[in-house]
């Protein structure tokens, strides 16, 4: 296979150094290849899913992959891209995101092949016995004030007076690099993968490990995602789309893939999934033909959910759906039921309450009717439903067993207007 095409293809492909000598290289060995990951949060999220999938691309290829988590470069953090410093994290803080992000790894990559297994290493182990004095003397003289002070993100940032950049951000390059030359000389690393806007720090390590060992190596960049709306990708009015499934959901997760904009979402299908070219050529030309179908989303959902949360998140979101659209919400378990409907409208009642009120009193107590005369009326033309059952008497009284998972009940006007109750104690 040849990974650089297959990258092209797939557009991942946004830049590299002497494209002609790394598809030799790619071609002739086993490259041993890094990327990194500051550990700003316990969990990835959608943003930071590109780098992790096209790390298992090259390694499904034949080349070993390293995942550095920078727990040195995380007290610091990295200036790209960023219009204010980052606030630095303490060490238990930053001990706790490497391993939950170390964890996370190891769900994409292969850690047991005895020919290219992964890795993952963290910066803090080498860079934290670095003395100051060594690392001016042997790194920073080989770089340049003014070529580092070119770079966009510290250029932006020293245009703005009031926020301007620390010392200790401006020296993020020279730690990245040094990073490069480590995984150099103790892996035989020769690649560095990262985002497009690393392209500064990822030439500045081969700058670094040419002056100083005499060799090349190489730099790959995939482009940063961005929606055809120009939204920025894995933010909703949620917030943050999280791998982690105690932070989003699978159903929420699942729902996010769900939701791509028909303008992004073939693009994705090559991006995220490891569907053939072949079979998303053939999505794409139902998807053309009945964009309203939404095919070719629930293909991205299903993937992209089986990838993340294996096949029992994947059922879970898939049960939750169905409920959600009217199925039966009895199949749900409770922390199912907290995730779907988390972000309708609720109303907490105690248990003993809830258990004495007839439909009407209910539909005006969460205020779901103006009264419970419009209430009777609601019902007595079938247009409420108490857990997806359609309420057929308003005189209909609420009983224990109406009371999904010991807490919650919930209610429907018509087609879509939800509302859940919480039965409490």
């Amino acid at each position: 296979m040849n990974i650089i095409q297959e990258l092209k293809d797939r557009e991942l492909f946004h830049n590299s150094t002497d494209k002609e000598l790394l598809t030799k290289h790619f071609n002739e060995q086993s490259v041993t290849f890094y990327t990194g990951y500051d550990p700003t949060a316990s969990s990835l999220h959608v943003g930071s899913l590109l780098q992790l999938i096209t790390m298992k691309r090259l390694q499904d290829a034949g080349h070993r992959p390293v995942l550095l988590v920078g727990g040195g470069t995380g007290m610091i953090g990295d200036p790209s891209g960023k219009s204010a410093e980052r606030q630095l994290l303490d060490e238990k803080t930053l001990g706790e995101n490497v391993d939950g992000i170390r964890n996370q790894a190891m769900r994409f990559l292969d850690f047991e092949s005895a020919q290219n297994g992964a890795l993952v290493v963290n910066n803090g182990d080498w860079l934290g016995k670095l003395s100051l004095i060594e690392f001016l003397r042997d790194t920073g003289k080989h770089f340049s004030v003014n070529a580092m002070m070119a770079k966009d993100s510290v250029r932006s940032r020293l245009e703005n007076r009031e926020q301007g950049i620390s010392f200790t951000e401006f020296s993020y390059q020279l730690l990245q690099a040094y990073d490069f030359m480590h995984l150099f000389d103790e892996h035989k690393c020769t690649l560095q993968l990262g985002g497009s806007d690393q392209w500064g720090n990822i030439t500045a390590g081969i700058d670094l490990i040419r002056r100083r060992r005499s060799a090349q190596t190489f730099g790959l960049t995939i482009p940063l995602v961005t929606t055809a709306s120009g939204t920025k990708f894995g933010k909703t009015e949620a917030g943050t789309i999280w791998l982690d499934a105690e932070r989003t959901s699978p159903y929420h997760f699942y729902q996010f893939w769900l939701r791509t904009e028909d303008a992004d979402v073939i693009r994705y299908l090559k991006k995220f999934t490891f569907l053939s070219m072949e079979e998303i050529a053939e999505l794409e030309k139902i998807h053309l033909e009945n964009p309203g179908a939404r095919q070719a989303s629930r293909v991205l959902a299903k993937e992209m959910t089986l990838l993340v949360h294996g096949q029992a998140g994947l059922d879970s979101a898939l049960r939750a759906t169905e409920a959600f659209f009217g199925g039966d919400l009895k199949t749900l378990t409770e922390k199912e039921l907290e995730a779907v409907f988390s972000d309708i409208d609720s109303t907490q009642i105690s248990a003993g309450s809830l258990v004495e009120m007839s439909i009407a009193d209910l539909l005006a107590e969460t205020k779901m009717t103006k009264s419970k005369g419009e209430g009777r009326r609601l019902v007595t033309g079938g247009g409420i439903y108490i857990n997806n059952e359609r309420c057929e008497s308003p005189d209909r009284m609420i009983s224990a067993g109406d009371v999904l998972a010991g807490r919650f009940l919930v209610l429907r006007s018509g087609k879509k207007k939800y509302h859940l109750v919480e039965s409490t104690n």
